[in-house]
């Protein structure tokens, strides 16, 4: 699909964990640092993406920070009642009215960009174009949690969940694809493992009307750390630069302490200018 050159950025998802990923976007948007033949996302890290490619930063650092700290978007007294705990359709939407995207810069971008989602029928990833006119059903359906969202979000009639079940960081895809220089912006520090799924049968019993999602969430800590063993060990013919949360990174999954927030996204940001800087010197060299 792409020659032997291609460069490829992934951003992996993680709930509030994207907030490094926004730090790191918004470093590479102030260097102008657009050197990718294509991007891949999933999940937060789809979102921000949309961010990076319409040239915006600190857009998707207020979504985290004010409204998805919100209770209209997380509230488990919401779902202790019987209702969603995350509310993904009022956050992407709410987003879109208080931090218009400029699509006129997005739609501009000669960038193609990909967010993984998991069929419901099957569990497997399925890897959806984004643009302007899809935009709103793609990235929602990539954000779309299992047992704890009760409304399954379709795609073109094709029902999908959360990408990150069935290929969290789609470094795999991207060598399919072509790519032979990839950045990987990850949501866990280095040397993390994900462990196999617990309660399995509380997972086959809550999805018992899905059991291909259910087999996929169940089996996901194995695609991730075929991940993560193709990215230590890449194929001679493909270089791959990690930018990962460091040991201490404060933020987990559902943290809304702001100085946590703050702390998490200014070490991406250091980080992404890091990169930069990496980059440079190495075009630097080569002239």
């Amino acid at each position: 699909m792409f020659n032997a050159d291609t460069a490829a950025l992934i951003v992996e998802g993680g709930a509030m964990r994207g907030i490094f990923a926004s730090g790191v976007l918004d470093a590479f948007v102030e260097s102008h640092y657009y050197p990718f033949d294509f991007v891949m996302g999933v999940s937060a890290g789809a979102t921000n993406l949309v961010s990076y490619l319409s040239e915006q930063p600190r857009r998707s650092h207020h979504i985290i920070t004010e409204l998805a700290c919100s209770t209209d978007f997380l509230d488990p007294l919401r779902f202790a009642k019987g209702g969603d705990l995350v509310d993904v359709n009022w956050l992407w939407h709410t987003s879109l009215y208080r931090f218009p995207l400029d699509l006129d810069t997005f739609s501009a971008s000669r960038i193609p960009f990909y967010a993984v989602t998991t069929e419901v029928a099957t569990g497997a990833p399925v890897y959806l174009p984004v643009r302007p006119d899809n935009m709103d059903e793609v990235l929602t359906a990539t954000c779309a949690l299992p047992v704890v969202q009760h409304e399954t979000p379709c795609v073109e009639g094709r029902p999908m969940a959360d990408g990150g079940i069935s290929d969290s960081i789609p470094v795999i895809e991207a060598y399919r694809l072509g790519a032979r220089r990839i950045t990987v912006v990850l949501s866990e520090p280095r040397g993390y493992r994900k462990k196999p799924a617990r309660f399995c049968w509380m997972m086959k019993a809550l999805l018992k009307t899905q059991p291909a999602l259910a087999q996929a969430m169940l089996t996901r800590d194995r695609s991730y750390n075929r991940a993560l063993d193709f990215i230590a060990n890449p194929p001679a013919d493909c270089e791959i630069e990690v930018i990962a949360p460091p040991v201490d990174f404060p933020v987990s999954r559902f943290t809304r302490d702001q100085l946590k927030l703050e702390s998490g996204y200014l070490q991406g940001y250091w980080q992404g200018h890091q990169s930069v800087l990496r980059a440079t010197r190495e075009t630097k060299a080569v002239a």
